[in-house]
């Protein structure tokens, strides 16, 4: 299994800790993780806010490629309507040349209101935004030429300088927590992204509708998920539950007003009507069943439960990649240093040690 290392770069439930504080120690994680024999350092993208302040996502895996020169470096994701796709190309093409074809480039549209707005850019246009600009992208890292002639970017073919010298080809990565992205995902050939917010169960026939329409949209074999989880490991289980209720309880406070679940706006906002589903079922349940329904798809507990989770996770929807966090929600550098370096002691080696499933499709 490929294992990679999620950044947030967060300080919400912390008080009085600035954000230099947080970035150096997010990437001392980051270089932890890096000599503990993790696949990927991955990082959000998102602005303005103690929810997460990683405003390019890019400029940050060029910092760590060269501090750690012997792991990949992933985007999840780029939010492409807040950027010009000319850019993404370009900073993408760089960023792989320095580190030498080790960069995955994970692609999303972006669900926050507040960041929309700051940027000037309607939340109605992010679909169009995203499906014209994530295959102009995709095809310039390929060809080393980017042009465009939809709604939104009225693209003249463009040489891109310096020219992509690597294949992206398995290295295209797509969010796709809603319908249409799972579609967009799969018309990308791209490896879906999902995150760990809900129970497993209530995700699978999305992950197997993706698959089956990347087969139809290019008569191969889809390429794996990628499942992002919000992890709190510990040797001692009630120690280490009660933890995880703090930390991933505070994690969903946090989503909930960051992305403001409880309000009705997406209802208005062409595209999110899973995310307005989402709303609904969050105003019902309320923080506290948000919380146990989180707890229920992400990862906490001993080495062997977290390794028992993620064996029943697999028969749910088949094989995976793996994105960890261990920082988010207040959690305390000394509890999440705590948790990779155990994790990468006893869980990362089995993990390693799996083979892909008889069939990419959820168990029966």
């Amino acid at each position: 299994m490929d294992v990679g290392m999620m950044m947030i770069f967060t300080n919400y439930g912390w008080e009085d800790c600035p954000d230099d504080r947080v970035w150096e120690e997010d990437i001392r994680l980051a270089r932890l993780a890096a000599d503990l024999g993790f696949d990927c350092l991955w990082s959000a993208e998102h602005h303005f806010n103690d929810y997460s302040f990683v405003p390019d996502n890019i400029q940050l895996m060029s910092h760590l490629t060269a501090l750690c020169p012997n792991i990949d470096v992933g985007t999840a994701a780029v939010i492409l309507p807040w950027h010009d796709p000319l850019r993404v190309a370009e900073n993408a093409a760089v960023l792989d040349l320095l580190s030498k074809g080790r960069l995955r480039l994970g692609m999303g549209r972006g669900l926050a209101r507040r960041e929309f707005h700051a940027f000037r850019v309607s939340m109605d246009e992010s679909r169009g935004r995203f499906d014209e600009a994530a295959p102009m992208i995709v095809n310039a890292l390929k060809t080393g030429f980017i042009e465009g002639d939809g709604r939104y970017y009225k693209q003249p073919r463009t040489e891109i300088r310096p020219r992509p010298k690597y294949s992206f080809d398995g290295r295209i990565y797509a969010v796709a927590s809603s319908e249409d992205s799972v579609d967009s995902a799969a018309k990308l050939g791209a490896h879906m992204v999902m995150f760990a917010d809900r129970p497993w169960e209530m995700r699978a026939a999305g992950i197997e509708r993706g698959r089956e329409l990347h087969r139809k949209y290019h008569g191969t074999e889809p390429p794996t998920i990628m499942l992002t989880d919000f992890c709190v490991c510990g040797t001692d289980l009630a120690a280490t539950e009660e933890e995880a209720r703090r930390y991933q309880g505070k994690f969903v406070e946090s989503n909930f007003y960051h992305y403001e679940f409880l309000g009705e706006h997406f209802k208005n906002v062409k595209g999110y009507d899973s995310y307005q589903q989402k709303a609904e079922i969050a105003r019902s349940a309320g923080l506290e069943g948000a919380v146990n329904g989180f707890m229920k798809a992400a990862s906490w507990g001993t080495p062997d439960r977290i390794l028992r989770q993620l064996e029943e996770r697999r028969k749910v929807v088949g094989d995976f990649e793996l994105n960890v966090a261990f920082r988010f929600g207040g959690t305390p550098y000394e509890v999440s240093e705590r948790g990779l370096k155990l994790f990468a002691k006893e869980v990362l080696p089995v993990l390693k040690t799996w083979e892909p499933m008889a069939s990419s499709r959820a168990a029966e």
